[in-house]
């Protein structure tokens, strides 16, 4: 069993940054490929980026440039930095761990993850 716990959400105005931050209750660099999705109101779950256990990482074409993805194994710790936000960015942001060295498909499927995070509110203002 994983527990994942996000923070580093908040409220930012357009072109702004955040590093959202996902503590994993134990190591799973060797074991899981993991990825942060996001969910606006009345919209669907989406994949944002994911990182493999080699480090490989993949990223959406409405966020390439701007968010990167990155992991402290030391630290059971993944991340994600946000530059350049736009009011288009404001969701709830979730991090998720997938049994595995590398993601199944791209777009990412929200079932071919076994755990996930609570959330933590992203607020981008014009």
């Amino acid at each position: 069993q994983v527990r994942l716990v996000e923070s580093g959400g908040g409220s930012v105005q357009a072109g702004g940054s955040l590093r959202l931050s996902c503590l994993a209750s134990a190591n799973t660099y060797m074991t899981h490929y993991m990825a942060w999705f996001r969910q606006a109101p009345e919209t669907e779950r989406e994949g944002v980026a994911a990182i493999a256990t080699s480090g490989m990482t993949v990223s959406a074409d409405s966020v390439k440039g701007r968010f990167t993805i990155s992991r402290d194994n030391a630290r059971n710790t993944l991340y994600l930095q946000m530059n350049s936000l736009k009011p288009e960015d404001t969701a709830m942001y979730y991090c998720a761990a997938g049994r595995g060295s590398y993601w199944r498909r791209w777009p990412l499927a929200s079932g071919d993850f076994t755990y996930w995070g609570q959330g933590t509110q992203v607020t981008v203002s014009s």
